[in-house]
């Protein structure tokens, strides 16, 4: 649950907001939503993503409405998504069925399917264009025309991305993947009940996919760093679309396709990290070699908090990783400390003075 502001001193409430909303109208202009979305399509992805809604169009509103602040656009967007009926339950996603517009390994050269860069800003030069500062709508369609003739000849040579094999299922073919039990219990949902630990597999993924972007890329990098047990090698890393089925027959989870409705697509993100590890062999219980598998997935293109999620055991504490990556969770508490805390701070000064007096008084004797 997280921190609300507790009202007090109504009109002088009022009056912020009114001036919050007086620096906003004092723009020159104010963006529409679809130049909202366009323009910032990674902020609009962590938006949906830590929102757990996937709405292009809301979560641009939430941040247009939040001038800019992410962790104010979460907030708004959590709160209208707790106003929705839950009608239906989509069935299981396979994501060997992603259609696949990037796709890289950093463990293998050469994959089936080719390695696919996408669209990336991995290996450009982070330097300021200042061209942009004078573009105007006639150079962005120009150059929109410019690059959209390039790729449609780029599609008609016969380079295409689509669906593609699993790298690691190379690995998983040798029998080089320490195996796993399948499990199919119906995921946990942890918008609807408190965390308990030690958690199922996928309030865990389900926690960290939702949790703060920057948080998690944190306790990662500090996993990794020197913290965990092992330094990751992303096996793939896949983006795509993915299609939502929801089941005819009223059924959860798994259903025929042809009983199904398609209800559309949404971007993913998907990550395959490979660690390796110790396991036990039946036969005489030593140790023997082997790779375990960190999975992460996440909505829009948040590839660095994907992989970021993939990373096993960070920090060695799951409570206090689960417990501590919830923005909205995390923004509301620090967020407290602005309200008025004069009779707990009153006390504590009052026990400081007493105790100051205290010793000046045993000086003196």
């Amino acid at each position: 649950m997280g921190y609300v502001a507790v009202r007090g001193g109504g009109r002088a409430i009022e009056e912020s907001l009114a001036l919050f909303e007086l620096e906003r109208v004092e723009a020159a202009s104010s963006p529409t939503i679809s130049a909202v979305a366009s323009c910032f399509p990674d902020a609009i992805d962590q938006v949906m993503g830590e929102s757990s809604l996937y709405a292009p169009e809301l979560a641009a509103l939430a941040f247009k409405q939040a001038r800019g602040s992410i962790e104010e656009a979460v907030f708004l967007l959590r709160a209208f998504r707790s106003t929705l009926e839950r009608t239906s339950e989509t069935c299981v996603v396979d994501m060997q069925d992603m259609d696949v517009d990037r796709r890289i390994s950093a463990a293998f050269k050469d994959v089936p399917g080719g390695q696919i860069l996408g669209a990336t800003r991995d290996y450009s030069h982070r330097l300021l264009d200042f061209s942009l500062a004078d573009e105007s709508d006639d150079d962005i369609g120009q150059a929109a025309v410019r690059l959209r003739a390039h790729f449609d000849a780029v599609a008609r040579d016969g380079s295409s991305s689509g669906r593609l094999p699993k790298v690691l299922d190379y690995l998983r073919e040798e029998g080089l993947i320490a195996s796993c039990d399948d499990d199919d219990t119906p995921p946990a949902d942890v918008t609807m009940g408190s965390l308990e630990f030690p958690c199922a597999r996928s309030a865990r993924l389900q926690t960290l996919a939702r949790g703060m972007t920057q948080a998690v890329e944190a306790l990662g990098y500090a996993a990794i760093r020197g913290y965990g047990p092992a330094h990751p090698t992303v096996g793939e890393l896949r983006g795509g679309t993915v299609d939502l089925y929801v089941d005819d027959s009223g059924a959860q989870g798994e259903s025929d396709p042809f009983d199904a409705y398609c209800l559309g697509a949404i971007r993913v993100c998907e990550v395959e990290s490979v660690f390796e590890m110790e396991t036990e062999t039946d036969a005489s219980q030593d140790s023997a070699l082997s790779f375990g598998i960190g999975y992460g997935l996440v909505m829009g293109r948040a590839e660095t908090k994907a992989i970021a999620m993939s990373v096993r055991y960070p920090t060695q504490d799951e409570e206090f990783v689960l417990y501590h990556v919830d923005g909205v969770e995390a923004q509301g508490f620090i967020s407290h400390l602005k309200l008025p805390h004069y009779v707990t701070f009153q006390s504590k000064l009052d026990a400081v003075r007493t105790a100051a007096e205290r010793q000046g008084n045993a000086a003196v004797v």
